[in-house]
């Protein structure tokens, strides 16, 4: 059956609190709309990996934006991510006919685990001091980045849980890092999505409900991280919430 107009309304609703939340760490937040989706009724395939995409570079963009007029993004250093992530993301898009949902299902499960519990390593650690090297960071990013970029054409979720942790390992402070994140997600997002729509795989009204909550709810996470939210309690909260997400689709697949 298909999902009625409450459906909907209730997905826009969810929407607005997961993003409001990831855009705290500079993240699409396509971890928990993927699912979201999912749980909701609409295909993963052919609605909730292509619109998670779509909203986690809305998220993103927004949340870009907002952290550039506060002076926290590091454009140099993120930008060969960026364009890895850019080339790569397409790639990932093209190849989710070729694995099966339950084996996408296992693959997001696994990924949202490991940013969970590295999140939560990291959030027992001090802010750091001083960042790599340029050329460490160019290159690393780069590296890095390709291979978020493609997680994030294949699995929906934008990549942002690799680019985080990898820029705090690289010296950033978690404001830093989630700035910088922001503005790397947002091209691997949209060159995903616009990969997956490339493939046919799009729903018009769903997708202009969500992306009015998307701007709204990343607008207001990306104020209260750079105003309000301590470092800490906004990374514990992140990991706890992953884990929890993790759990939930493995026992959906053997429960």
């Amino acid at each position: 059956m298909a999902p009625d107009i409450w459906t909907y309304l209730l997905a826009g609703g969810l929407i607005f609190v997961i993003s409001t939340l990831f855009s705290m760490l500079g993240l699409g937040g396509g971890m928990l709309y993927v699912p979201v989706f999912k749980w909701l009724g609409f295909p993963l395939k052919t609605i909730a990996i292509p619109l998670g995409l779509l909203l986690n570079g809305i998220t993103t963009l927004s949340a870009f934006l907002r952290y550039a007029r506060e002076g926290l993004v590091d454009y140099r250093g993120g930008l060969p991510a960026a364009i890895a992530g850019l080339i790569l993301a397409p790639i990932g898009a093209h190849m989710v006919d070729y694995v099966s949902q339950q084996q996408l299902i296992i693959l997001f499960a696994i990924m949202v685990s490991i940013a969970g519990v590295r999140t939560l390593i990291k959030s027992r650690q001090g802010e750091p001091t001083q960042k790599a090297s340029k050329n460490r960071r160019m290159i690393v990013g780069g590296i890095v980045g390709g291979g978020a970029g493609f997680i994030a054409g294949l699995l929906g979720i934008g990549g942002g849980f690799i680019v985080a942790p990898m820029l705090m390992e690289l010296g950033y402070p978690t404001k830093n890092a989630a700035a910088t994140t922001a503005f790397i997600v947002t091209f691997s997002s949209f060159s995903g999505f616009l990969g997956h729509v490339a493939e046919g795989r799009i729903n018009l009204w769903l997708a202009a409900i969500a992306l009015i909550a998307v701007i709204a709810g990343s607008q207001l996470g990306a104020w209260f991280m750079a105003k309000k939210a301590q470092p800490n309690w906004v990374k514990n909260f992140y990991g706890i919430l992953l884990i929890a997400v993790a759990i939930k689709l493995i026992f959906d697949i053997f429960g």
